[in-house]
């Protein structure tokens, strides 16, 4: 049987935006490359060749940008191939050199400024080079930190894998797939359920992400495999969603939120103020 239109539509709407967020992440990963690369082919290995620097200052200057450089090569091809988790392994066994290359930053941005000052023949060399059109601007000082602000962005994407793969392990079976390139996980915890019509109150375990609302009711207590997971009851799209403070606008205790989606009103309780604004805040955020 076909699925029907809409939910066709969605999961062509969902394969577009994954498509697009991975296609972003190759991208960033591109520009930081070429940037790394401006350093590496018209200072290091130019200078290595010409001997403007003595060694020991060449090394206390660049140290280990090549083996970052070549790190950071290998991360974008496992990203290109589509293999984030693979790559963000790898690269993970190779942050000491990152720690080194902190470590040893302040010194080298001061023996650069003492080699422009003193070396002659270097600082002329530098202007040359920043002067080519491929720098657009950059000079080698603005370069130099940038494998740290990369780094940061790296950490983070691999502690959100992390909780992307816990989530995905809660979850019984296998239809429910959590782990996509561009989603970010949010946050999670128990709400009450409010029903449209006149049934009880349900207690359900939710998982908020960048892109959608997870539904969740724990697995029997006595299941001889699940008795720890979750049974993934909905998924809600945030992207056709609009979420309102019903109450719990005043320091009353907890509140309820209103999440409209096309077919269907969500009615979520707490009885913790704190929660409920928690949620709030993290709903309306990643619905923008």
């Amino acid at each position: 049987a076909f699925p029907p239109a809409p939910v066709k539509e969605q999961r062509a709407r969902w394969e577009r935006k994954r498509s697009r967020t991975a296609k972003e992440l190759v991208e960033t990963e591109q520009k930081y490359l070429e940037q790394l690369d401006l350093v590496t082919t018209y200072f290091v290995t130019i200078l290595k060749a010409k001997g403007t620097l003595q060694p020991a200052v060449r090394e206390g200057i660049f140290g280990l940008l090549e083996s970052i450089y070549c790190t950071s090569q290998i991360l974008l091809l496992h990203l290109e191939r589509g293999h984030l988790g693979l790559g963000l392994e790898g690269f993970c066994q190779k942050l000491e050199l990152y720690g080194h290359y902190a470590e040893n930053l302040e010194q080298a941005k001061k023996t650069l400024q003492e080699q422009v000052k003193k070396n002659k023949a270097f600082c002329r060399f530098k202007k040359l080079q920043e002067s080519r059109p491929e720098f657009l601007g950059w000079q080698l000082e603005d370069l130099l930190p940038l494998p740290l602000q990369r780094l940061h962005h790296t950490i983070r994407s691999h502690e959100n894998s992390m909780q992307l793969l816990r989530v995905q392990k809660l979850l019984k079976g296998q239809k429910t797939k959590v782990l996509t390139p561009e989603r970010w996980y949010i946050q999670e915890g128990w709400l009450m359920v409010v029903p449209t019509k006149g049934e009880e109150v349900k207690r359900k375990m939710f998982f908020l992400f960048s892109d959608i609302l997870v539904a969740t009711k724990p697995c029997h207590p006595l299941h001889p495999l699940n008795s720890d997971k979750f049974s993934c009851q909905a998924i809600y799209p945030l992207s056709q969603c609009t979420v309102d403070k019903v109450f719990g606008h005043t320091q009353s205790q907890g509140g309820l939120l209103s999440l409209s989606f096309p077919h269907k009103t969500l009615l979520l309780m707490s009885s913790n103020q704190e929660d409920i604004n928690n949620w709030y805040l993290n709903l309306t955020t990643a619905i923008r």
